[in-house]
C-alpha cells in the first residue's frame, strides 16, 4: 500500500471519529436545571412624609428654614404629628412659628411644642398657677452672671437693722433667705465690656416663676431690702420642694383688714380703715 493511500485513510479514519463526537452531542439530553423556590414576597412598607425638624432650634426662636418632610413608615407615626397628608402646607405655614420649647434635629414637629398665635412667648411657657415676677439683679448679686434660664436660685435679702442709718452703721445688717429653689425663666442680657475689652455678656433682670405669695414676698422684699442676691442652686435640686421662708412680709391668710407698713427697715401692720 502506497503512502498516498495510507494518508487518505487515515483522513478519512479521523473524520469518521469527529463526525461521531458531534453527533454524539447532538443526541445527549441537556443538563437539569437547578430551580430554586423562593419565599413569599415581603410586603411593601407604607411610608408617609413627616414635618421634622432638619436642625437644633432653640427655645423662644422662629423654626425658619428648620423644617423638612421625611418619609415614615406609617405605623409609626404618631397622631400629633404633621404629616403631608393632612397638612400639606403646614412647612410655609409655620415658618414664622416660635419654639416653645428647645427642638432638635431629627424630631417630628408637634404644634404643641410651638407659640399659639396671639400668645406672647413668656405665657406660654409659664405653668398654670404660676406668676412671672422680675427682680433687678447685678453680676455681683447673680454668681458672677452665670446665672441662666431654668436655673434654680435661692433668693437672699440684705437690709439694714432696724438701729442702722446711712450716717451710722454700727447696728449692722440682717441677711435671709426669703425664697429658696426657685427657677429662673429669662435673663434680661446685654452685651458689655469688661476692664480688658472683652465682650462678657451680664443679665440686669431676672424673671423668676413664682406662687402669687411668693410674688407678693419678693415684691414688699424689693422695697424693704438693701440689695437682693441670687445664690446658684445644682441642677440636682430641681426636684426639690419650693420654700418660702420670707411669709411674715406678707400678711398670713384669713388676716384680712390689715395694712403692712415698712418704714426704716421696722415691718409693722395696722388696721386699714
Amino acid at each position: 500500500m502506497n503512502s498516498s493511500r495510507l494518508i487518505v485513510l487515515g483522513v478519512a479514519v479521523a473524520a469518521a471519529v469527529g463526525a461521531g463526537y458531534v453527533a454524539r452531542n447532538m443526541t445527549a439530553a441537556p443538563p437539569a436545571q437547578i430551580v430554586v423556590e423562593s419565599g413569599p414576597a415581603a410586603p411593601a412598607i407604607e411610608l408617609q412624609d413627616v414635618l421634622i425638624l432638619s436642625r437644633d432650634v432653640p427655645m423662644g426662636s422662629t423654626l425658619g428654614d428648620a423644617l423638612e418632610w421625611q418619609a415614615w413608615p406609617a405605623d409609626t407615626i404618631s397622631q400629633q404629628f404633621l404629616t403631608r397628608a393632612s397638612d400639606a402646607n403646614a412647612m410655609e405655614e409655620l415658618k414664622g412659628a416660635i419654639a416653645r420649647v428647645p427642638l432638635y434635629a431629627g424630631e417630628p414637629l408637634r404644634r404643641s411644642k410651638l407659640i399659639g398665635e396671639g400668645q406672647s412667648f413668656m405665657s406660654s411657657i409659664l405653668p398654670t398657677g404660676r406668676r412671672a415676677v422680675a427682680t433687678r439683679i447685678a453680676a455681683d448679686t447673680s454668681a458672677g452672671g452665670f446665672i441662666l434660664p431654668n436655673d434654680y436660685v435661692d433668693v437672699i435679702m440684705t437690709r439694714r437693722s432696724a438701729t442702722t442709718t446711712a450716717s451710722d452703721s454700727r447696728g449692722g445688717f440682717i441677711t435671709e433667705t426669703i425664697l429658696k429653689n426657685i427657677r429662673v425663666l429669662a435673663i434680661d442680657q446685654a452685651i458689655q465690656e469688661d476692664e480688658e475689652g472683652r465682650k462678657v455678656r451680664v443679665g440686669d433682670t431676672a424673671t423668676l416663676e413664682l406662687t402669687p405669695e411668693q410674688a407678693e414676698i419678693i415684691t414688699v422684699a424689693q422695697q424693704m431690702a438693701d440689695r437682693l442676691t441670687l445664690a446658684l442652686r445644682p441642677i440636682a435640686d430641681a426636684q426639690q420642694p419650693v420654700e418660702s421662708a420670707g411669709e411674715y412680709l406678707v400678711s398670713g391668710s384669713g388676716r384680712r383688714g390689715t395694712v403692712r407698713m415698712i418704714k426704716a427697715g421696722d415691718i409693722s401692720e395696722v388696721g386699714a380703715r
